[in-house]
């Protein structure tokens, strides 16, 4: 844990959530703490996107509760998880190939003036939005061709890039990453895992999922494992207890 903070960025407390007959989440509960990276972990139907998707707003839990910075949270819509700081990047990313970063930035989130104005009726302040985008692509050192390109030119590594930059404009507790480095080669891979140690080292709670063992001994402060809807484990991640890890996951005596 964070010395420098013991009340976790965000908890989640006796998690329930079913699907029908489908019991997707049973009684999960774990922390995660500013300026750490917590990896959840466990094969598919797990119970990992459940999760993620009732801390974003995605789904609402039927029974536990959510709460951030120690308050509870009512994460009904994900537009009110964005209002308690958390911001989610999907394996898809949800990038507009045909925008630009900025434009990608800001989508359904421009900034406008003046305030007293109805939105519709405001201009688009495009010099301020670019200026605080490009603020975080070199705060994040990510390297893009050009800054006024459409996304569609660009790199998977580029894209993912920019996707996480987007959620940390917008990010004040958590960033979750839904298996960020899936799909990308080596180099860009590289790349990403940079950028996620950039967002610990800038105090950010992260939630990673990945099926990685490598990145998540690398990059884990902390690995919760999930099976079949239960928290079945958390661990420190290590090269030594690598295999405690995924037997945990598979379910098989380690």
């Amino acid at each position: 844990m964070n010395p420098a903070s013991t009340t976790p960025a965000l908890s989640v407390r006796n998690a329930q959530k079913r699907f029908g007959a489908i019991h997707a989440l049973k009684n999960v509960s774990f922390d995660a703490y500013a300026g750490e990276v917590t990896a959840l972990l466990g094969d598919n139907g797990a119970g990992k996107s459940t999760l993620v998707k009732c801390i974003s707003g995605l789904h609402s839990l039927d029974e536990g509760e959510i709460l951030v910075d120690g308050a509870p949270v009512s994460l009904h819509s994900t537009a009110a998880a964005r209002r308690a700081g958390i911001e989610t990047v999907y394996q898809d990313l949800a990038l507009f190939d045909n925008l630009t970063p900025v434009q990608n930035f800001y989508c359904g989130r421009e900034i406008s003036f003046p305030s007293w104005l109805p939105r519709p009726l405001r201009f688009l302040n495009t010099g301020l939005m670019k200026r605080e985008a490009a603020s975080v692509i070199d705060r994040l050192k990510v390297k893009l061709p050009r800054f006024d390109a459409p996304v569609a030119l660009m790199s998977g590594g580029q894209r993912q890039a920019i996707a996480v930059a987007r959620a940390i404009v917008f990010a004040r507790k958590l960033v979750v990453l839904d298996e960020p480095t899936a799909a990308l080669g080596l180099r860009e891979s590289r790349q990403v895992l940079d950028l996620i140690n950039q967002l610990k080292a800038d105090g950010n709670a992260v939630i990673i999922i990945t099926h990685n063992m490598e990145h998540v001994v690398e990059i884990a402060d902390r690995a919760v494992v999930l099976r079949q809807g239960r928290k079945v484990g958390e661990l420190k991640p290590t090269e030594a207890n690598k295999q405690d890890l995924v037997a945990m996951i598979v379910g098989a005596e380690a």
